[in-house]
């Protein structure tokens, strides 16, 4: 294994291996390079602060949360992290998690360092540092391509030489295999040290890790020159991430430190230099930044979920750290098999002898002396899949589940997931926000229950139970978890007049409000942040209509301004009709109710309104045909018009009534006349002024141009006319007996071809129509064709099969009969 594991950088290896050495003017620095998360990593770790019990305990962290370490020792139950953040303005959020399990190397540096009696100090950068600008993780496995690139091909070659697959199962065979024996743990160091001189070679690294050694190595030249007047320099261990071990083992004795017995630890750099748009003046805002320590969860930690550092399956790593290898796989089996049978998937007696004779198998093939989780793994695929596989096996592979992997494959990863929840201890620093949150929903009656979940409806139009709306809305903005609407208007204003919310209070309540911090300390600060931020990677005129429309929803007027410039701008250079509708229907109903709603700049929504309108009309007289999953978005458009002209028609005198209802009528009559027009915008154009008539004459007049367009179009096109007919205009068409008449005529003249030509767009067109319609749709049919019969006959289903099938096989039917014909069979 050592032959595998050597390469030619020697003089790398030299530097390290001087680190822990005895004789050297290094010895009282040691320097362990670890794979975060691993529990046996953790093992080494703790052990060799019991052997050596050095000074000081130096850990890969951030170094601004020294002055409270001691938050991290109080009783809580992990796992858990250290988030940080920065905010300045709606420019920069940055957000950074340091996650800690029981197996953590890090964790149990602090840990078992303090009942050694050591200093204990993180000593990496702060999380607002440049440095951290794209990542999310500090315990990430890499935090670049460039050091992506060089892992990845170093285990590749490696994984080659050992026939070994995967990134993991090579961590696995190499590493997670050893005892807590002394003669294991010192081979593990060696080998360990070995790995990540060729996994680091001779990289520089990116200017972010360039940056984060430079800060770690000063941290250790410094304590290594501590210690009491006339002691030797103090014994120094060091804990960080494998990829950095070889690099600070060559940079800190070339730091020359103040050796001075009372100077200060390494200074943390400058907030305001160490920001870019900051120091040169392009975010002129006031930098806010913090660390809390939040709970977390097995999932959240776990590789398949996306998590970017340390060991997969959170729940078998900690088996093992509690209880060993062999102890882990033989647990976590048990909990696999119950959830198989929990879901009625194959999982026998026999199944499970089948697992353990090919774990054991497995295991003494690869070489291993107790079966490493891949063991357990693919003897659990070999036993218990049964079909050819849509997906790789989830444990070759790094990230989510990919679509196609089988079902028992799924409970089997969930179940390595673990259900593992940290919760803080109480008395723990908690951001003003959640204080904040806390206080308000006290004082409105919205605490969510610990047990179960409730459900609240309110009443939109009550004062009182429009601000808990707001409220709850503000809440889903920020995505706290535990608020779920569950009914209820999708525009701030569509004459809704009740809402529903369900309260319940899940484990990642508290976490999620944690997180949140980042946007400010009060509930309103903190979502108006959350639209800003969403703003600015917000585009097109659809996008930012429903911003507004949120903003509206949780009563955020300060909110707006800003916003209704940017609408102006898309809406301004928007080329396509159908996504006006939905900016046209809110800035309409926000116009009508703003004054309610605590939106009180009318004048500027009339402007928006007045841009929405006219944009929308200029797209209107352009011709073309109407995409099917359009069709939808088109329709409403013309509603959104419809709605629009019909209040701007009774609001005579009042700016609202200053709109250009003329030019609208004139635009939906050419419209509905042009025969290169999509004969669902004809329909819908000819419905719309229909609706919006003013006098019986003209409504008869518009019936009579609906028969004429419906009687004049090829039956392909028929369907569509209708559908944008009823979409608009159901009310003032379904109860003429001509247009009913004149429908039934234009169907029953079909022929088969045609008639399966045209029915979906036909169904379409009828399920505009709410079941009360159908059947008195239904009634006049049947009245038509001299028929006694219920209207239930025509719109109860017949059988399973749909109508275009249906229609179909009569049509083959009839094909198969006129053959038979043509050859004298009856």
């Amino acid at each position: 294994m050592s032959d595998v594991l050597q390469t030619p950088q020697i003089t790398r290896q030299a530097e390290y291996a001087a680190s822990s050495t005895q004789d050297s003017s290094r010895s009282r620095v040691e320097i362990i390079g670890v794979r975060h998360h691993s529990p046996a990593c953790a093992r080494l770790v703790a052990q060799r602060i019991r052997d050596s019990r050095p000074d000081w305990v130096l850990i890969e962290g951030p170094a601004d949360f020294n002055p409270r370490l001691d938050e991290l020792f109080l009783p809580h139950t992990l796992p858990l992290a250290i988030y940080s953040f920065c905010s300045a303005g709606e420019l920069l959020h940055r957000a950074l998690w340091s996650p800690f399990a029981d197996y953590s190397p890090e964790w149990q540096a602090l840990q078992v360092g303090r009942e050694c009696g050591a200093q204990l100090a993180f000593i990496d950068l702060p999380a607002w540092h440049d440095a951290f600008a794209d990542i999310s993780n500090r315990y990430a496995d890499v935090n670049d391509s460039e050091q992506e690139r060089l892992a990845s091909a170093y285990e590749a070659e490696l994984g080659r030489q050992l026939g070994i697959e995967g990134r993991d199962a090579l961590w696995d065979h190499l590493f997670e295999s050893s005892t807590s024996s002394s003669s294991d743990l010192a081979e593990l160091s060696a080998r360990l040290r070995q790995y990540f001189i060729n996994l680091r070679g001779t990289d520089p690294g990116s200017a972010s890790n360039q940056a984060r050694e430079q800060m770690m190595a000063r941290w250790i030249a410094w304590a290594a020159q501590q210690g009491q007047e006339g002691q030797q320099q103090n014994r120094v261990l060091v804990v960080c991430g494998g990829y950095h071990a070889p690099m600070l083992a060559q940079l800190w004795p070339s730091i020359e430190p103040d050796i001075r017995q009372d100077s200060a630890a390494p200074a943390t750099p400058d907030l305001h230099e160490s920001i870019a748009g900051v120091s040169d003046g392009s975010i002129a805002s006031t930098v806010a930044t913090g660390s809390y320590l939040l709970p977390y969860t097995g999932k959240r930690l776990d590789a398949f979920h996306g998590y970017a550092s340390g060991m997969p399956s959170p729940a078998f790593q900690q088996a093992v750290w509690e209880s060993g290898l062999q102890q882990a796989g033989t647990q976590l089996l048990q909990g696999m098999m119950q959830r198989l049978r929990q879901k009625k998937l194959p999982a026998s007696t026999a199944d499970l002898l089948a697992i353990h004779v090919r774990t054991q198998a497995l295991a003494r093939l690869r070489g291993h002396v107790q079966p490493l989780r891949n063991d357990w793994l693919d003897a659990l695929a070999g036993s218990l899949v049964r079909d050819a596989l849509d997906a790789p096996l989830p444990w070759t592979y790094r990230g989510p589940l990919r679509r196609g992997t089988d079902p028992v494959l799924v409970e089997i990863m969930d179940v390595l997931a673990g259900d593992q929840a940290g919760q803080l201890a109480p008395g723990t620093p908690l951001p003003a926000l959640l204080h904040a949150v806390s206080s308000e929903l006290l004082a409105l009656d919205l605490q969510p229950p610990f047990s179960e979940s409730r459900n609240i409806t309110l009443a939109l139009l009550d004062e009182a139970d429009r601000g808990k709306s707001r409220v709850l809305h503000r809440l889903a903005i920020l995505q706290i978890p535990g608020f779920k609407r569950l009914s209820g208007p999708n525009w701030a204003m569509s004459g809704e007049r009740s809402e529903q919310w369900q309260l319940s209070h899940p484990l990642e309540q508290q976490a999620a409000l944690i997180e949140a911090a980042i946007y400010g300390a009060t509930l309103a600060d903190a979502a108006i942040a959350r639209l800003a931020e969403q703003l600015a990677h917000s585009h097109g005129a659809s996008a930012l209509a429903q911003l507004l429309n949120r903003a509206a929803q949780a009563g955020l007027p300060a909110f707006s301004p800003g916003l209704l410039s940017r609408l102006h701008e898309a809406i301004s250079s928007e080329s396509r009709f159908e996504v006006l509708g939905q900016p046209l229907a809110i800035t309409h109903g926000l116009y009508r109710h703003g004054h309610e709603l605590g939106m009180a700049d009318a004048p500027a929504l009339l402007e928006l309104l007045q841009l929405t309108l006219d944009r929308l009309l200029w797209l209107a007289e352009v011709h073309g045909s109407v995409s099917a999953q359009d069709s939808n978005a088109h329709l409403a458009a013309w509603q959104a018009l419809r709605l629009l002209l019909r209040d701007a028609q009774a609001s005579t005198g009042l700016p609202l009534g200053e709109l250009p209802i003329t030019r609208a009528l004139a635009v939906c009559q050419r419209k509905a006349r042009h025969p290169q027009a999509a004969p669902l915008s004809r329909g819908a154009a000819l419905g719309c002024l229909l609706s919006v008539a003013h006098d019986d004459q003209q409504q008869a007049d518009d019936i009579h141009s609906a028969i004429a367009l419906l009687s004049a179009l090829p039956p392909a096109a028929l369907g569509d006319a209708l559908q944008g007919l009823l979409a608009l205009a159901r009310h003032e068409l379904i109860h003429v007996p001509a247009f009913i008449a004149t429908l039934r005529q234009l169907v029953s003249a079909l022929d088969e071809a045609d008639f399966i030509q045209a029915l979906p767009a036909l169904r379409a067109a009828f399920a505009w129509l709410p079941s009360f319609e159908r059947g008195e749709l239904a009634q006049q049919i049947l009245h038509l064709l001299g028929s006694t019969a219920s209207p239930r006959t025509l719109t109860a289903p017949l059988t399973g099969l749909d109508a275009e099938t249906l229609a179909r096989h009569s049509w083959r039917e009839k094909q198969a009969v006129a053959v038979l014909g043509s050859w004298g069979l009856k």
